[in-house]
């Protein structure tokens, strides 16, 4: 059973140390739980910021139903960072519904985030439980140039990028976690929503993306199509959502596009087991290793919507930094509303449509990690 209000699942991992320093900065208690006792308490003491003055308990589980629900138990929201999603995720979200404890994570994987709303999303609204994938930068960011561009009356279409400074030898890169779910993404159809209809990307899609921050196209990728397509699609304002990811100072788009060419051509077809064995080959040549912690003057952060409409047309952007720090807030932000039973909506929902992107992108603001502008076209 819990002791605190708050638990952060995977608190070993990157992310989940980085909303442990955002919640002592909140003054937030918390438990932090993961397959090892051990390994949490090492890494904690070695990256969490002012551990000294947080409350906090540390418990070991195995990954199940039934003992994830109950050291659940008494806590009132899950931060679940444990990925891949596909994989893992379906557990902790049926084990937080158990528990009768909020859900939150920061996934854009589209088949756990269809899984988790077509199987819990309407049990998670009879509880009066929040059920919310996707609490993250990269998904996050891009829904509030989203609905900033959907204030515009008329708007009825999206197209939204999330382009970000890349990872460089000596500053800090993509997690661990982060390139699993990255490459567990060739497994699964990534699509975008058009005239009211999931529709799949053709494969090998990419995107040569023009943004007046830059001076040459950006690389992009559907990234598994993001998780907008899937919060749109029942959302009436909207008929169509395009999303895609870059990285713009960097060849490592180009180099994950290539491995998803292989992968078509190679391993598409392979036994499940191969697979395996061939994306944690990946992984581990990739990444492997935890990189550090970002630095203000090196991660950037460029993400944008165009809003059209028949006679209407805006672009709303939201420039940032420290992408992974800003998971961190935006779990956080989350999690304090959560505690005050401050929502407008529960069951599955966004982010923004459970707290309002403007509380969301207010908090960013006020702490230094984003700026918004909207302009007409």
């Amino acid at each position: 059973m819990a002791k605190y209000p708050v638990v952060i699942y995977g608190a070993s991992g990157y992310t989940g140390m980085l909303i442990m320093d955002w919640l002592i900065d909140q003054d937030i208690p918390f438990t932090a739980v993961g397959r090892s006792a051990a390994r949490i308490k090492e890494m904690m003491a070695e990256r969490v910021v002012r551990l000294e003055s947080a409350r906090y308990d540390i418990v070991e589980v195995n990954h199940n139903v039934e003992e994830l629900s109950k050291v659940f138990q008494g806590s009132k929201v899950v931060c679940n960072t444990v990925g891949p999603f596909v994989n893992f995720g379906l557990t902790t979200v049926e084990a937080c519904l158990r528990a009768g404890c909020h859900y939150i994570d920061t996934t854009g994987e589209q088949g756990f985030i269809r899984n988790a709303r077509d199987q819990f999303g309407e049990l998670f609204r009879q509880a009066g439980l929040l059920l919310s994938p996707s609490l993250a930068y990269m998904y996050t960011y891009s829904e509030i140039a989203a609905e900033l561009a959907l204030e515009t009356p008329g708007v009825d279409a999206l197209e939204t990028a999330a382009l970000s400074r890349g990872p460089r030898t000596g500053a800090a890169g993509v997690t661990v976690g982060s390139t699993a779910s990255i490459f567990e993404l060739f497994r699964s159809p990534q699509c975008y929503l058009w005239e009211n209809e999931m529709m799949e990307h053709p494969s090998g899609t990419s995107f040569n993306i023009t943004s007046p921050d830059f001076m040459q196209p950006v690389f992009s990728l559907p990234w598994g199509g993001t998780a907008l397509p899937i919060y749109m699609e029942r959302d009436p304002r909207v008929r169509s959502c395009v999303s895609a990811v870059g990285f713009y100072d960097n060849n490592v788009m180009r180099l994950v596009h290539g491995i998803g060419e292989k992968w078509e051509t190679e391993y598409k077809d392979l036994p499940v087991e191969q697979q395996d064995g061939v994306i944690a080959q990946l992984v581990e040549s990739t990444t492997p290793a935890m990189p550090p912690r970002e630095r203000t003057t090196l991660q950037r952060t460029v993400d944008f919507a165009i809003g059209r409409g028949q006679l209407a047309a805006v672009r709303a952007t939201v420039r940032g930094i420290t992408p992974y720090i800003a998971t961190g807030a935006i779990q956080a932000a989350a999690v304090i509303r959560l505690l005050d039973d401050d929502m407008q909506a529960v069951g599955f929902a966004s982010g923004c449509k459970a707290f309002g992107h403007r509380y969301l992108l207010g908090f960013l603001e006020q702490r230094g990690l984003a700026r918004a502008t909207v302009e007409e076209l």
